[in-house]
């Protein structure tokens, strides 16, 4: 820990205003967090089991739902584990690691995001040469490039928040440790900081959100020039998932992150963090099995060849005992 850090651990406030609804809001985020990490666990499942699913699309999928996997995991058992014990108590360290981590993580889904609507681009736009443009190598280098910018991201930011002084208050009034509520804190200089975290989130934010606008405005003029309506339809309909979550996540992150931040509260940063911090990962299973025909078509598959194996099993035992009730009789 830096020499001029006299806070040896962090107060996450969390939801202090809720505190009777303690148990309720435990089962509404355990409920919440399954839900996710199980159903981005079955598209994971799904995408690799059918061949029918071996494309970049999916591929991209299967990477986006890994990666909505981990989001959620950074922030969400922490507060499960705060609702039963009560304990709100976080170390220095470990706030700095869950920073970070939430940053890389965060960041990762921009870029992957961007990299999916490239992906339709070149699908809809270059249907000819798509397989040759996006071969399997291109997808690796693609999703590794995602990973990797993510990973590096945060170092800058995450370093100079570290060196920041927090020898008065260690009430963060937040679930997890954000940078906004971290540098609130801080009794030091906070400008280099703070001119760091927004330099870093608009450029990653306002990079990716330019060139998924570009892709998707490239598309939209693709899918206009189409003469069927049932061809605009199906090429609209292999995109119109991944547009869904595009708005949901950019729209509060940006609100988040690169709005003027005057007059804004706490309790409103709040509301929006868990929007997309829990409640956006936890929609992705929806919106790409609900309103994908692929993945719909997957699923029915899978379920009839489990219901298949359980009847013939059943069916098996059933054999069995009547060979055994018939050989003792």
């Amino acid at each position: 820990m830096p020499n001029n850090t006299k806070v040896p651990e962090f107060i996450l406030l969390g939801f202090p205003e809720l505190q009777e609804f303690r148990f309720l809001l435990f089962v509404v985020f355990l409920t919440a967090y399954l839900f996710t990490f199980f159903g981005n666990a079955l598209i994971i499942g799904i995408s690799n089991l059918d061949v029918g699913l071996h494309t970049p699309m999916y591929f991209f999928l299967s990477n986006f739902s890994l990666l909505e996997m981990c989001y959620v995991s950074v922030t969400v058992p922490r507060l499960l584990g705060s609702f039963v014990t009560g304990s709100h108590a976080i170390s220095f360290w470990t706030c700095i690691t869950q920073m970070y981590f939430f940053f890389f993580f965060g960041t990762t889904e921009f870029f992957l995001l961007a990299t999916m609507a490239y992906d339709r681009y070149l699908a809809i736009c270059h249907p000819l040469q798509y397989p040759v443009l996006m071969d399997s190598y291109s997808c690796a280098y693609l999703a590794f490039g995602s990973w990797m910018s993510g990973f590096l991201t945060p170092f800058l930011p995450t370093a100079f928040i570290s060196q920041l002084s927090f020898n008065s208050s260690n009430h963060i009034n937040h679930f997890f440790c954000d940078t906004g509520p971290l540098i609130k804190l801080a009794t030091s200089n906070t400008f280099v900081a703070e001119v760091m975290v927004f330099l870093v989130s608009a450029v990653v934010v306002l990079l990716s959100f330019l060139l998924t606008v570009t892709s998707y405005g490239l598309i939209v003029s693709t899918i206009c020039r189409i003469p069927s309506a049932s061809g605009r339809y199906k090429a609209f309909s292999t995109c119109a998932s991944h547009l869904v979550v595009v708005i949901i996540f950019y729209g509060t992150v940006i609100f988040m992150y690169i709005c003027p931040r005057s007059g804004q509260s706490s309790d409103m940063d709040k509301v929006v963090s868990v929007f997309y911090a829990i409640i956006t990962p936890m929609l992705n299973p929806i919106i790409y099995t609900l309103r994908n025909k692929d993945v719909k078509k997957a699923l029915e598959k899978a379920l009839k060849r489990v219901m298949n194996k359980c009847l013939k099993h059943r069916g098996r035992t059933l054999l069995t005992v009547l060979k055994g009730t018939s050989t003792h009789t």
